[in-house]
């Protein structure tokens, strides 16, 4: 492990974050606010060269006294971006930043927006950015105008088909692909490696979906008795997610577990399972990722089987990186972060780090 990574975990590890669960829009039933663990950096760090500022030449700007944005991109009603923009704001209030200097947007699952949005922040005197991506394309308009003004962008939770150091400075996420893959060994012990599985599949444009998707089948392939007999995308939404596994109940009467690229579906999933006059958790398995409060829960009440935790808690990681960075230190291309996971061996005692 590189020095910069060190001193990246060495910040980082012991970080608590408090968040509060709040409302979703379908359930209308609010949650207990609980501690996650730290956003800790994973021990297995992506390789790559280094990024300093000598080598950009972009200016020091102090972290602590900078005007920063945030862009997110997606409306907040999903927990996992509610438990996303806030752990940006409580690791900014942590670290001093003076109150209005910290800008937040939301670009509402517009594209074309979070483009203005991020142009709209260079505007407003940014000087660093923090930028969880909609879509992996279609951002480089707006990387291209931070560049302009020399504005380091951290790129969080999506990876963009940019180029690091040189379009922005770093991604910090979770291995996606190893999500994947957890989720089919998750899978495998719920079913006892026997099953037809429906794959919910997440938003199509971004490599969220691809990389979960990808890991899931590839490990799942090792195992003769379980088949795929059906995919078809719920694009990260709960109602659409229990629509289609609407559809998937009559076309597909066979199906006896669900991977859900996120607890959402899944969790629309069960609602439509439930609907049907099927037992969730027994009659069909189900496995999703993220590790929201509600699915934590399910898992605990026997109607869910599992969940791979995906990590929200981005604020500790992204201004240490930005920090690392005014110092001349190197900054790796890709910082992972850390992510548990939930069963039914310990969801009643960890349902207090869900978000």
């Amino acid at each position: 492990m590189s020095l910069p990574i060190r001193r990246t975990l060495l910040l980082v590890t012991g970080l608590a974050l408090a968040l509060t669960a709040c409302t979703s829009r379908e359930t209308q039933q609010s949650a207990p606010s609980g501690a996650g663990p730290a956003a800790s950096a994973a021990p297995n760090q992506a390789t790559g060269p280094g990024c300093a500022r000598e080598k950009t030449g972009y200016p020091q700007v102090d972290v602590k006294n900078a005007v920063i944005g945030f862009s997110q991109s997606e409306k907040e009603a999903n927990p996992f971006r509610i438990a996303e923009t806030q752990s940006i704001k409580d690791e900014a209030k942590k670290l001093g930043v003076p109150d209005g200097k910290l800008l937040v947007t939301n670009a509402q699952s517009d594209l074309n927006k979070q483009v203005s949005d991020i142009k709209s922040l260079l505007d407003r005197g940014a000087q660093l950015l923090i930028v969880a991506p909609l879509n992996s394309d279609g951002l480089q308009p707006a990387l291209d105008a931070a560049k302009a003004k020399k504005v380091p962008v951290i790129t969080i939770d999506r990876k963009v088909t940019s180029q690091p150091c040189a379009d922005y400075l770093t991604f910090i996420g979770s291995n996606f692909v190893e999500q994947g893959k957890r989720a089919a060994q998750e899978m495998v012990k719920a079913t006892g490696g026997t099953g037809k599985v429906a794959i919910l599949l997440g938003a199509s444009g971004n490599n969220v979906t691809t990389d979960r998707t990808k890991g899931f089948k590839d490990e799942i392939a090792a195992t003769t008795g379980i088949q795929v007999v059906a995919e078809q995308t719920g694009e990260f939404d709960r109602s659409k997610g229990q629509a289609v596994m609407e559809q998937l109940i009559q076309s597909n009467p066979e199906i006896t577990a669900v991977y859900a690229e996120n607890d959402e579906m899944g969790i629309g999933a069960v609602t439509a399972l439930k609907a049907a006059g099927k037992t969730p958790g027994k009659d069909v398995k189900i496995v999703s990722i993220d590790g929201t409060r509600n699915a934590v829960q399910l898992i605990a009440d026997g109607s869910y089987n599992a969940v791979i935790e995906s990590n929200p808690r981005f604020g500790p990681l992204a201004f240490s990186t930005l920090q690392d960075f005014a110092a001349g230190k190197e900054i790796p291309p890709t910082v992972v972060i850390s992510d548990d996971q939930y069963d039914s061996a310990n969801a009643a005692q960890k349902l207090g780090n869900a978000y």
